[in-house]
């Protein structure tokens, strides 16, 4: 993929799909679906771009590397827009993202489980639950802390 542009100059679709390593189809797309949008129009109707457009390309890229659907990415990417600090934006999208793929695996080894012998489960969830406890404590304390602000 592309460097982020330096500078605050407006992309057109072909400058933008260049820097971000992908076809002027997906920026099409993307656009549909809510996942970017346009800065402004030219006078000529060509749309443009910001900056931090790419970073979104780039993090929709990334997002989809680790199989989320675009309907999950938009989603996130729609929650963590109203948060002006971008590195904050990124942590709560990461973190969100992380939560709903523990959730799909869960639900993909549940079944698993029931497969096996009750000594073998317990067994194998032996393994994970003190780390899986204190993850969803510190998880807790974390949302308690900013929710009760």
């Amino acid at each position: 993929m592309g460097e982020i542009n330096a500078s605050n100059q407006l992309f057109r679709i072909g400058e933008l799909a260049k820097a971000a390593g992908i076809s002027e189809r997906t920026i099409d797309y993307y656009t549909k679906l809510g996942l970017i949008t346009p800065e402004k129009r030219t006078v000529k109707n060509y749309r443009l771009y910001n900056p931090e457009t790419l970073a979104t390309l780039q993090r929709i890229n990334q997002l989809k590397q680790e199989k989320y659907t675009l309907e999950e990415i938009k989603e996130t990417l729609e929650r963590c827009s109203i948060v002006e600090d971008h590195e904050v934006s990124d942590k709560l999208s990461q973190l969100e993202l992380q939560i709903q793929k523990l959730e799909r695996e869960v639900n993909e080894i549940g079944p698993m489980l029931q497969g096996m012998k009750p000594n073998q489960a317990k067994a194998a969830l032996s393994r994970i639950l003190p780390k899986g406890a204190a993850c969803m404590e510190s998880l807790q304390i974390f949302l308690n802390h900013f929710t009760s602000m």
